[in-house]
């Protein structure tokens, strides 16, 4: 007998939200990285090209 469960491994989980009253998203990835969007296809998009479209520029400090 297979059992499925904490055998299977870690799950990632992505969460998309519609935000009542607009027509915006609200995306969760599963590394706590949040993006809106109107377009779903942008949000999936988003979401699954992990890590690349998580890119954030980090900001610099002045050289002086």
């Amino acid at each position: 007998m297979t059992r499925l469960g904490s055998s299977a491994g870690p799950r990632e989980i992505y969460r998309i939200d519609w935000l009542p009253g607009t027509d915006v998203l609200h995306g969760t990835c599963h590394c706590g990285r949040e993006h809106t969007a109107q377009d779903p296809v942008e949000m999936w998009e988003w979401m699954l090209a992990h890590p690349q479209g998580h890119h954030v520029e980090e900001p610099r400090g002045n050289s002086s």
